[in-house]
């Protein structure tokens, strides 16, 4: 499946923020605090057809019961955002081998 998520923030409504137009610290912290399984990604890595911006290590935080990924969403010049939005099951895996193993 292909997906990308510029895209599916501007078709869908099936999707939460949980924070915008914040510092990149502060929306790593709110990842941690809300995911109850987290990987922690390289700067520049692809998820979701983005490639992630940010202070490594990159925190992606999972919700399993709501099968849903948290991602920080980066725009230069607007700040970082939380977005919480569904996943499939392949997508989750596809992000996990990006797994550096590195926890902050």
């Amino acid at each position: 499946m292909s997906f990308c998520l510029d895209t599916y923030l501007q078709q869908s409504d099936n999707y939460e923020i949980h924070a915008s137009k914040a510092g990149f610290k502060d929306c790593a912290m709110i990842i941690r605090f809300k995911a109850d399984d987290l990987v922690y990604i390289k700067p520049g890595d692809e998820v979701l057809g983005v490639r992630v911006i940010g202070i490594p290590p990159i925190p992606i935080g999972f919700d399993h019961e709501k099968g849903t990924v948290f991602l920080p969403y980066t725009k230069p010049c607007h700040g970082t955002s939380v977005v919480e939005l569904p996943i499939d099951e392949e997508e989750v895996e596809k992000i996990r081998k990006l797994d550096t193993g590195n926890k902050k």
